[in-house]
C-alpha cells in the first residue's frame, strides 16, 4: 500500500502530538496548535486560529514580542531553524483567576518549505522551562542570603574587640582576626604556622599546652588564663575561652577561642591580696570587677541583637530566657519571653521534644546541634507554622558550673522548601 492509500489523519495527529507546537502561515497568522500548546497557552484553539500570533497570544510587554518577531524574520529571511529563549507572560483567563502567568521558555522555529524552496509554514515548538528557572532564582537568592549572612558573621569577628581564633579539630589554627595581628604585631602567616605558641609566657607555656590538649580531646568548653606577648614587648594576662562546634553525628568541625585582657584585673586581685587591703576595699573591687563583667556581656548583647542569626540565652534547670535577640522574638510576636520558663510561654517546645534536649544539654554539659529540623509554631487561629532551622543548643559556665544554654540558630525553611519544590519536580519539564 503506498504512503497516499494510507487512511493518515494528519491534522488529528498534529494535535496529539505530545509537545507544544504552533503552526503559522508565513506571514504569522495562526493555522492550528497541539493540544498541549492549547493547555500551556491557557487559550481556545477558535480564538486563536485565523489570527496574528500576536494578536492572539498577547504578552506583557513588547520586549519578549520583539524577540520572537526577530526569530520569526530569522526564519523568513534564511530558512533556517532559530531558537531563543525568553520570558514571556501570558495573560490568565478570568475563569483561573486572571492576571498574567509568567512562563520561561525556550522557542525554536522551523520553516516548512514547497518543492520551490518557498516558505509555505513556520512551525513553532516551545519547551518550557519555568519551574526549572524559578528554581534557579530561588536557589540563587538563598545563595546569596547565605553569602550576605556569612560576610556579616566576618565583619562582626573582624572588628569584635576582643582576640578571636579558630582551629580545626586536629588543634591546627586556621584563623586569627585582626585584634590578634594589632595585638601581637605578627603577620597573619606566622600565627596560623603555630608560632603564636611563642608569644605565651614561658612560665604559662606547659599549663596552656595541657589544657589545648585536653581541648582536642574532649567536645567540651575549656577555660584558662595565660600571659601573652603585646607587641610592644610586655605581658598581659588573658583569659581564654575555647568553644567547639559540632555536625550532626557530634563530631568537632572546628574550635572558637576568645582571648579577652584580664591584665588589670589580675594585677589589681594581686596588689590587693599583697597589701592585704580590707574586706572592705576588696568588696569594692569586687563590685567594679562585677560591673566589668556586666558591661562586657552587654556588649556581647549588643553583638548578638544585631546578628543575622536567632539567639537565645536561658538559665537554671527550668531555662528561664535571660536574653533573646530580635531574631527569636520575631517568631513569637507579642509575647513577653524574658524572665519567663521556656515550658511557660512557648508550650510547643516541649510538645516538640525540644524542651528534653534543653534537659539534656543542661545537666551534661554535651552540646546538640540539629540539621534542618522542624519546629512548628503555634498561632490562635491559624494552622501550624513548620519551619526548618539549623541549630546548636551550648552550655555555658560560671565559677566552673553550669548555668545555663545558648540557642544559636538559622532559618533555613526557604532553602528546604525550595530544595523539596525541585526535588518533587517532574523528571521531564516539558508540558
Amino acid at each position: 500500500m503506498s504512503l497516499a492509500a494510507l487512511p493518515v489523519q494528519f491534522q488529528r495527529l498534529f494535535r496529539a502530538l505530545p509537545d507544544n507546537y504552533l503552526l503559522l502561515a508565513a506571514d504569522g497568522t495562526v493555522l492550528d496548535n497541539s493540544d498541549a500548546h492549547v493547555a500551556v497557552s491557557m487559550r481556545p484553539r477558535a480564538e486563536a486560529v485565523g489570527r496574528d500570533v500576536f494578536a492572539a497570544f498577547p504578552a506583557l510587554d513588547a520586549a519578549p514580542q520583539a524577540q520572537l518577531a526577530a526569530s520569526l524574520a530569522h526564519v523568513r529571511a534564511h530558512r533556517e531553524p532559530h531558537t531563543i529563549a525568553l520570558r514571556y507572560d501570558l495573560e490568565q483567563p478570568t475563569e483561573q483567576g486572571g492576571g498574567f502567568v509568567v512562563r520561561y521558555c525556550e522557542a525554536t522555529h522551523f520553516p516548512v518549505l514547497d518543492d520551490d524552496g518557498q516558505l509555505l509554514y513556520i512551525l513553532q515548538q516551545t519547551h518550557d522551562v519555568t519551574e526549572q528557572k524559578l528554581a534557579s532564582e530561588r536557589q540563587a537568592t538563598l545563595q546569596r542570603e547565605r553569602d550576605e549572612a556569612q560576610q556579616y558573621v566576618q565583619f562582626v569577628l573582624d572588628t569584635m574587640p576582643v582576640l578571636v581564633a579558630t582551629t580545626r579539630p586536629d588543634g591546627q589554627a586556621e584563623y586569627f582576626n585582626p585584634r590578634w595581628l594589632e595585638f601581637t604585631g605578627r603577620p597573619l602567616e606566622e600565627l596560623v604556622s603555630g608560632r603564636w605558641t611563642e608569644l605565651v609566657h614561658p612560665d604559662d607555656l606547659p599549663r596552656l599546652a595541657r589544657q589545648r590538649d585536653l581541648s582536642v580531646h574532649e567536645r567540651r568548653e575549656t577555660q584558662y588564663d595565660f600571659r601573652l606577648r603585646r607587641h610592644d614587648g610586655h605581658y598581659r594576662w588573658m583569659l581564654g575561652r575555647t568553644m567547639p562546634r559540632l555536625d550532626a553525628e557530634g563530631r568537632v568541625q572546628l574550635r572558637v577561642g576568645v582571648c579577652l585582657d584580664i591584665h588589670e584585673q589580675k594585677e589589681l586581685v594581686r596588689e590587693l591580696l599583697e597589701a592585704g587591703e580590707q574586706q572592705g576595699v576588696l568588696a569594692e573591687q569586687a563590685y567594679q570587677a562585677h560591673q566589668q563583667v556586666q558591661s562586657q556581656r552587654e556588649t556581647f548583647y549588643s553583638l548578638f541583637t544585631q546578628a543575622p542569626a536567632v539567639i537565645a540565652i536561658s538559665k537554671g534547670s527550668d531555662h528561664v530566657f535571660e536574653f533573646v535577640n530580635p531574631r527569636f522574638q520575631e517568631f513569637f510576636p507579642g509575647q513577653e519571653l524574658v524572665g519567663h520558663r521556656t515550658a511557660e510561654v512557648v508550650p510547643e517546645a516541649e510538645a516538640q521534644g525540644f524542651l528534653a534536649l534543653l534537659d539534656r544539654v543542661y545537666q551534661t554539659g554535651e552540646p546538640f546541634t540539629g540539621h534542618e529540623m522542624p519546629i512548628e509554631f503555634q498561632r490562635p487561629g491559624q494552622a501550624p507554622d513548620p519551619r526548618y532551622f539549623n541549630f546548636t543548643y551550648q552550655a555555658f559556665r560560671e565559677n566552673g558550673q553550669i548555668v545555663g544554654v545558648s540557642t544559636f540558630a538559622y532559618d533555613v525553611t526557604d532553602l528546604v522548601r525550595a530544595r523539596q519544590a525541585f526535588e518533587a519536580r517532574p523528571s521531564a519539564a516539558s508540558a
